[in-house]
């Protein structure tokens, strides 16, 4: 489903690199057996490949596009730029994964949840974002160019999917470049086309 923010990831950088795919929006928890009957792990994303081949996890998916496509790379080339492009992916992946952990921590019952873990897990969130805030200082466009990055879409996707479901956790009025970043992506059309609910 959209409002993961691995599928989403990946259905927009699939878009973006010109791979035509189907959508279909399953659950993993309301469609377990529908899921289950087209990837035994239950995991999403999953991309079944017209020979049948099943790829699991968003940036395996992405990897095999980008391999695919005959578009431009999503990624920089140059070398000073990949590496930043690189560490702002694995600062959106470790938020959207924190955003995950509170979310599933949240599911226990009140007795059971780790008060201790909950608070090193929003500080690691946090940390993520306050990283993410000063990198966009100062960014009024994408930020490697003239089109979306993988950063850009990891970035923006994250964002989203953390107001989506922990909002409470952190405050939007706290990172107004985090903000105005992701709301320029959420306009471009290949975002737009994918929403996350």
């Amino acid at each position: 489903m959209l409002d993961s923010p691995y599928v989403r990831r990946a259905a927009i950088s699939l878009r973006l690199l010109g791979i035509p795919f189907t959508h279909r929006s399953l659950s993993v928890f309301r469609n377990f057996d529908a899921f289950q009957s087209i990837n035994p792990l239950v995991k999403a994303p999953t991309l079944v490949l017209d020979n049948g081949t099943q790829l699991v996890d968003s940036s395996l998916i992405i990897d095999w596009a980008e391999n695919t496509s005959d578009r431009p790379s999503l990624m920089p080339r140059e070398p000073a730029a990949r590496l930043r492009a690189l560490r702002l992916i694995g600062l959106a992946l470790a938020a959207s994964e924190k955003s995950v952990q509170i979310v599933y921590e949240r599911q226990r019952a009140q007795d059971k949840r780790d008060e201790d873990w909950l608070r090193r897990v929003r500080g690691q969130l946090h940390a993520a974002y306050d990283l993410l805030e000063r990198e966009l200082d100062g960014v009024e466009g994408w930020l490697f160019g003239d089109a979306p990055s993988q950063a850009d879409i990891t970035i923006a996707v994250a964002w989203g999917f953390t107001q989506l479901v922990v909002a409470d956790t952190v405050d939007a009025a706290a990172y107004p470049q985090l903000v105005a970043f992701s709301a320029r992506a959420e306009q471009h059309p290949d975002f737009a086309a994918l929403p996350p609910v």
